[in-house]
């Protein structure tokens, strides 16, 4: 099944807000948004469905964070401040009418997404993204270079043979170079020297492990972009779910109002950390369950090299 990351975001935030308890308040564009900046002289208004639950703070616009500098209730709009689009490091963006306007979200669309990556790039600690690549074997030639594949780890090479039987023949030979000369093979060059010569003009594949990578845009397939297998989404979620439970208490830190925290008997300051480290145990438990699944799958093979 294929997953992108809209979707793994949507899981995300679905699963927190059944563990702090709360649903975000909602409402809609009336009029889309057709610029990206909100001026002074020019501020952009927003036209909402209902302003009942809106204030002066954030409000969150597909992955955009806007912040409300004034409202009317009357005719149920919103002012956005000169330095309000794209706030706390999110992207101004055009929107599209009915677009759902959340009002002062626990854990906004875009803080989410980089926490998504954050998980997806710390994984390349303890699981690898498989890799393939090939090239032609030349009979004047012993070394091949790869360019900008990052490669952390060769696990097999093999040519394919000649006939109907489409077998692809192990090389055992060969040796693997991950800083090779740049004025040689060029800039981020690897590469390979084979020791035993298959037959020229037949195929070599290279199946290499490298770094998982991250997500670029919300619509890229899981496994496609990040190069791990599906079987490790629900690590990646409960990464990211202990990620962002861990800030929860500081937000609710009594700066403002210390009463606050006194009559909160329901959510006392704190609360939050036992859900925080039950996510992190499942986390690290699921982590330790793909990483032995890996070393089953791409077990250590042996080679010969010549130095």
């Amino acid at each position: 099944m294929s997953y992108t990351l809209s979707q793994m975001i949507d899981e995300v935030v679905l699963n927190l807000a059944g563990y702090t308890f709360q649903q975000d308040r909602a409402t809609y564009l009336k009029t889309a948004v057709t610029t990206t900046t909100s001026s002074s002289a020019s501020p952009l208004i927003l036209s909402l469905g209902s302003t009942e639950n809106v204030g002066k703070g954030i409000v969150e616009i597909d992955e955009e964070l806007m912040w409300v500098d004034s409202f009317d209730r009357i005719s149920n709009t919103a002012t956005i401040a000169p330095y309000g689009r794209g706030y706390l490091g999110s992207t101004a963006a055009t929107h599209s009418a009915d677009a759902k306007v959340t009002i002062s979200p626990t854990f906004p669309r875009n803080v989410v997404k980089r926490a998504i990556n954050d998980t997806i790039r710390s994984l390349g600690a303890n699981i690898f993204a498989v890799k393939n690549t090939s090239f032609t074997f030349n009979a004047a030639q012993s070394t091949y270079a790869f360019n900008n594949l990052n490669i952390k780890n060769i696990l097999t090479v093999a040519w394919e043979s000649i006939g109907p039987s489409k077998e692809w023949v192990p090389i055992r030979r060969w040796d693997f170079d991950s800083t090779a000369d740049a004025t040689a093979f060029g800039a981020n060059a690897q590469t390979i020297t084979l020791g035993s010569a298959p037959i020229p003009g037949r195929s070599v594949r290279v199946v290499y492990a490298t770094d998982p990578v991250a997500f670029t845009s919300n619509s890229e397939d899981y496994v496609t972009q990040t190069g791990l297998p599906e079987s490790t989404r629900d690590v990646v979620i409960l990464g990211t779910a202990y990620r962002l439970l861990s800030f929860l208490d500081p937000a609710r830190a009594a700066q403002v109002s210390p009463q606050a925290d006194e009559t909160d008997s329901k959510r006392p300051y704190g609360a939050s950390q036992s859900a925080t480290k039950q996510l992190y145990a499942l986390y690290a438990q699921r982590l330790q369950e793909e990483t032995k699944s890996q070393q089953k799958n791409y077990p250590p093979r042996v080679h010969f090299s010549r130095r």
